[in-house]
């Protein structure tokens, strides 16, 4: 180990860019040069924010080899991922970042391809659309958003999309109604669609993949469920695909839409809730103390 290598080793990672996209959504850029590189679109890491702290996966965002840096985008929903949004700021450190984990998606033989997010799934579908628009592609991009006033990396989008189509659930910019809807207007103006890809909630890509199955065009679907080691070692992240049981950080996180089993996925998140709503509540309650006794 070098010497810089030794001092990033002891320090963490250095939080070099963040970005506060709403209440609850935010941006960390982190530099890690190694694993800027090495990154390829649809692979995700595994990260700590401290010593003592929550392992998480996370996909990536985006990466850029010539600054060094990878990006994530984090919603602010249990205990970890609230810690990390009061905690991590520019010149903070992450303690530990792990990756890039999982198989990349596979790019290059689809002509004409659909790249589909739904709310935290906007920003790991962007290294897709830019993958496959690089591969030579005609890439259709499908971003879905509560409203305008939450919608984010716009102009990234349309630097890499032949089309763009934004969807809103109030129909304050855009289509009014779920990315299946933008889904069907893309569809119903290109009869020569190779390949959808989506990412997001398993609700959303169990209906992306729904809406598709009838012509049956290709949908991948990248699924992030719960994970501790990303080996493959814990099982924790055991999902059900064409009857076969795989695990989604050494299997996928791709996987095929039609042979997903969504409802299993489902069932199998919502087993974890309970712990989690008390890890949270546990955390609230330290900060409560903390701040009485300060």
């Amino acid at each position: 180990m070098t010497l810089a290598q030794d001092k990033v080793a002891a320090q963490g990672y250095e939080i070099v860019t963040r970005l506060d996209f709403s209440e609850t959504t935010f941006l960390l850029e982190i530099r890690h040069a190694a694993l800027a590189r090495a990154a390829r679109a649809g692979q995700f890491v595994i990260v700590m924010s401290h010593e003592e702290g929550e392992r998480i996966p996370l996909t990536l965002a985006d990466f850029d080899r010539g600054r060094g840096t990878i990006t994530l985008v984090i919603q602010a929903a249990g205990k970890t991922t609230r810690e990390m949004q009061e905690t991590c700021q520019v010149g903070g450190h992450l303690h530990a970042v792990v990756g890039p984990m999982g198989i990349p998606s596979h790019v290059g033989s689809s002509k004409k391809v659909v790249c589909v997010g739904g709310g935290l799934g906007v920003a790991p579908i962007y290294p897709q659309a830019r993958a496959h628009k690089e591969a030579g592609a005609y890439v259709i991009g499908v971003v879905g958003f509560r409203s305008k006033a939450l919608m984010f990396w716009e102009d990234k989008f349309r630097a890499c999309c032949d089309q763009l189509i934004v969807c809103t659930d109030d129909g304050s910019t855009g289509i009014k109604g779920l990315v299946t809807e933008g889904v069907k207007q893309a569809l119903a103006e290109h009869a020569d669609i190779d390949e959808v890809v989506a990412i997001g909630p398993p609700i959303m890509m169990k209906a992306c993949a729904a809406t598709t199955k009838p012509r049956a065009i290709k949908t991948t679907v990248s699924l992030n469920p719960i994970m501790v080691d990303g080996t493959g070692m814990c099982g924790g992240c055991r999902v059900r695909v064409g009857g076969k049981v795989f695990f989604a950080c050494v299997d996928g996180p791709d996987f095929d839409g039609h042979e997903v089993d969504f409802d299993d996925l489902t069932q199998r998140l919502r087993r974890y809730a309970p712990a989690e709503r008390r890890a949270l509540e546990h955390w609230r309650e330290n900060c409560r103390m903390r701040g009485a006794q300060s």
